[in-house]
């Protein structure tokens, strides 16, 4: 009997176009589970894979928010206790179970980061897409406890985008120190802003969304925003001081010029958190060290998250009707995909669809 085969787009060297290529349907090993995708989103952070970065191997296909179905799983996987280190969860995955899976690819589970239970910030973290094939391919083999189980309410286009700019944006807030009522900005409305939009509207933080000219004010009120402010018009931070400040002020555009322009809005012992990041043309902040001493102001980037953390946004999105708007391609498409989202023609989101 011939093996059974799929269609991958993979990059065969940094900045390589992409080739199609025909790879066979393998048995996960021991500790592994297959996934079969059903949708993948296309991320910012693919240009990782893409240029070779941090630590990538080639030939590789990149794709780090997916959502499918467990297909086959390992020895040592089915029955068995699986859950991510550290953790209490347990879950014993199966044939058929809904499964996410993101940026984060596995862990070593020995090094400091791992043994204070901060999986995400492990030492040798394996990232999906880069160390191992991803989701812009139909099948991924990866470590049974690097996925977060995908609750019914949400279909696969929906959760994918959810598994990394979902777990982006939802993670930072939880975390920010940030009390419910207090003002939220998000800067850049976006693939991760309008996420953060809604999830900071729903978190019970009042939310001021910034981004450039008024074309977008429409959708980011219907969002969730309280406030929209151009930041095209003279004097807007001074307008933001004026209602008080922003406590945490999440920038998710990836343009570090445009994250310089709003750090001044703000407030006393407030936190700018970044979250996107700019192409080497645009990745240097201005920062007036006076600035941050006299207000006692913080600048942080913040990571996605381990599983954990991603059913805890899928969950959350349930449970308060949080979805992203997505532009679907199909698998066959996926080069044009990746394209679309770089080129920042995209509004919002796009996602690679197994099932079209």
């Amino acid at each position: 009997m011939s093996a059974v085969t799929f269609n991958a787009p993979q990059l065969t060297a940094p900045g390589a176009p992409f080739v199609t290529v025909e790879k066979p349907v393998e048995a996960p090993p021991a500790g592994k589970v297959r996934v079969k995708v059903h949708a993948c989103g296309v991320c910012h952070g693919d240009v990782v894979t893409k240029f070779g970065l941090l630590g990538t191997t080639f030939p590789r296909v990149p794709g780090h928010e997916i959502a499918g179905v467990v297909d086959a799983v390992g020895p040592a996987v089915e029955g068995a206790a699986t859950g991510a280190v550290g953790s209490g969860a347990k879950p014993q995955w199966s044939v058929g179970d809904r499964v996410g899976l993101g940026w984060f690819g596995g862990c070593c589970a020995t090094c400091r980061s791992c043994r204070e239970g901060d999986l995400i910030c492990c030492d040798n973290l394996e990232i999906t897409g880069a160390h191992f094939d991803g989701g812009y391919q139909p099948y991924v083999t990866v470590a049974a406890n690097a996925l977060a189980r995908i609750p019914d309410e949400l279909t696969f286009q929906e959760a994918a985008p959810l598994m990394c700019a979902g777990l982006t944006v939802f993670n930072s807030l939880r975390h920010s120190g940030a009390f419910s009522g207090a003002t939220v900005g998000v800067q850049g409305l976006g693939g991760l802003g309008h996420l953060a939009v809604q999830y900071a509207s729903k978190m019970g933080y009042e939310v001021v969304a910034f981004s450039r000219g008024k074309s977008k004010e429409a959708e980011a009120r219907r969002l969730g925003a309280h406030h929209y402010i151009d930041t095209t018009e003279e004097g807007f931070q001074e307008k933001v001081q004026a209602l008080g400040g922003i406590k945490v002020l999440l920038a998710t555009a990836p343009s570090a010029s445009a994250m310089t322009t709003v750090l001044p809005t703000l407030a006393k012992n407030g936190t700018l958190i970044v979250l996107g990041v700019g192409g080497h043309d645009d990745c240097t902040m201005g920062v007036d060290p006076g600035f941050l001493i006299a207000g006692r102001r913080r600048v942080m980037g913040f990571p996605s998250g381990q599983p954990s953390d991603a059913e805890d946004t899928l969950n959350f999105a349930a449970r308060h009707g949080i979805r992203p708007i997505n532009e679907v391609f199909p698998a066959s498409q996926a080069s044009e995909a990746f394209n679309r989202m770089m080129s920042k023609e995209a509004i919002f989101r796009v996602v690679i669809d197994h099932t079209l």
